[in-house]
C-alpha cells in the first residue's frame, strides 16, 4: 500500500491515478485546504477502482500516528505542503509551521512502519536563482528566494540527514513548472479562490471567470522581456514519480530534476495557447513580483538514466488539456 498525503491536489490526484493503473494499493490524507472532495469521486471514475481516502491535517502526529499505523504502508509519497510562493512571502510563518512539521510527522511514521520507498515532493525553487540553464541536480543549493522554496532545502536537508541512518529508500525529486489535465477533463489544476499559478490564470480568463491576466514585468534579460520556466505535463510528472517509487538507487537520498528541458516564456505560453485553442487571451504587464527569477530550466539526464523516465507529452498537449479541463468544471 502506498500512502500519498495532499492526494487530492493537483499534483497529487494525477500521481494517485497513475499508481492505481499500477496496480498499486492506495490511501490518501488530505486536509482539503486547496482541493475538495468531489475529487476523490472523480479519482474512482476515471481508474474504476477503489482506494481509502482519510481528512485531516499531517501536523497533528498523534493523529498521524492514531490513524495511519494500522495500515500496511510500503511507501510514502509526500505531497502536502502549502506551495504559493507570493503567499510564502506575505505569510512565512504559515509555511514554516504547515510544511516543516507535516514532513517531520511522516518521516516519523514512514521510519516506524518501516517504508520500502519515501519520495518528497521538492522543487525548482531549491535552486534559487540559478547560476546556469539546463540547471543539474549539482547546481548549489545556498538559499532560496521565498520561504516556500526555504521549506524544500529545509525539507531535502531534514531527509539527507535521515537518510544516512535510515533503511529506507528516499527520493527528492525537484519538478519545474506542473500544468495541464487528464485527458478525461475531470481533474486539473483548480485551486481555491484568485490562482497563484499561470496555468489556471489563463484558464479562467478564457472561459471568463477572470477579465485580464497580469503579466509580472516584460523587462527581464530574454528575448520578449517576459520570464522563462520548464512547463510540465502533469501526467509526466505523476509518471515520474511511480518510476522513482520503483527505484532503488544507491544515493542517499537519490534527487532528480524533472522538467522537460525546455524553456518556454511567459508571451510563447500565452501565444500557443491562443493558438492551439483558438481563442484570445487578453493580459496586460504590471510590476515584477517578488521571488520571481528570470530563467529556470531542468537537466533531466539523471531521471533518464536511473529511472528510465522522460517526458512525453508536449506544450500543445498541456494547453489543450488544460483548456478542456476548464470547460468541463464551467459545465459541472
Amino acid at each position: 500500500m502506498i500512502l500519498v498525503t495532499g492526494g487530492a491536489g493537483y499534483i497529487g490526484s494525477h500521481t494517485v491515478v497513475e499508481l492505481l493503473n499500477s496496480g498499486n494499493d492506495v490511501i490518501i490524507v488530505d486536509n482539503l485546504c486547496n482541493s475538495s472532495k468531489d475529487i476523490i469521486s472523480k479519482i474512482k471514475m476515471i481508474t474504476n477502482k477503489s482506494f481509502i481516502f482519510k481528512n485531516f491535517d499531517l501536523s497533528n502526529r498523534e493523529q498521524v500516528f492514531n490513524t495511519l499505523l494500522r495500515y500496511p504502508i510500503k511507501g510514502i509519497i509526500h505531497f502536502a505542503a502549502h506551495k504559493a510562493v507570493g503567499e510564502s512571502i506575505s505569510d512565512p510563518e504559515k509555511y514554516y509551521q504547515n510544511n516543516i512539521c507535516s514532513l517531520l510527522n511522516v518521516i516519523a511514521l514512514g521510519e516506524k512502519l518501516n517504508v520500502e520507498n519515501f519520495i518528497f515532493s521538492s522543487s525548482a525553487t531549491v535552486y534559487g536563482i540559478p547560476k546556469e540553464s539546463p540547471i543539474p541536480e549539482t547546481h548549489p543549493i545556498i538559499n532560496s528566494n521565498s520561504p516556500y522554496g526555504t521549506t524544500k532545502i529545509m525539507g531535502e536537508k531534514i531527509i539527507s540527514d535521515i537518510a544516512l541512518i535510515s533503511k529506507t529508500n528516499y527520493c527528492l525529486l525537484r519538478y519545474f513548472n506542473p500544468i495541464g489535465a487528464h485527458h478525461s477533463g475531470l481533474i486539473g489544476d483548480n485551486p481555491n479562490g484568485i490562482p497563484n499559478n499561470i496555468m489556471p490564470y489563463i484558464t479562467r480568463v478564457a472561459v471568463g471567470n477572470l477579465k485580464k491576466l497580469y503579466i509580472f514585468g516584460n523587462d527581464y534579460p530574454t528575448e520578449d522581456g517576459t520570464c522563462i520556466r520548464d512547463y510540465i505535463h502533469v501526467v509526466d510528472l505523476a509518471k515520474g514519480h511511480v518510476k522513482a517509487l520503483q527505484s532503488n538507487t544507491k544515493s542517499k537520498p537519490s534527487v532528480y530534476n524533472l522538467g522537460t528541458g525546455n524553456g518556454v516564456s511567459v508571451l510563447q505560453l500565452i501565444t500557443t495557447f491562443e493558438k492551439v485553442n483558438n481563442i484570445k487571451i487578453s493580459y496586460k504587464f504590471t510590476d515584477r513580483r517578488d521571488g520571481d527569477v528570470t530563467s529556470m530550466y531542468a537537466n533531466a539526464n539523471l531521471a533518464l538514466r536511473d529511472l528510465n523516465w522522460k517526458a512525453e507529452l508536449n506544450l500543445a498537449d498541456m494547453l489543450e488539456s488544460s483548456w478542456n479541463f476548464q470547460k468541463n468544471i464551467k459545465n459541472e
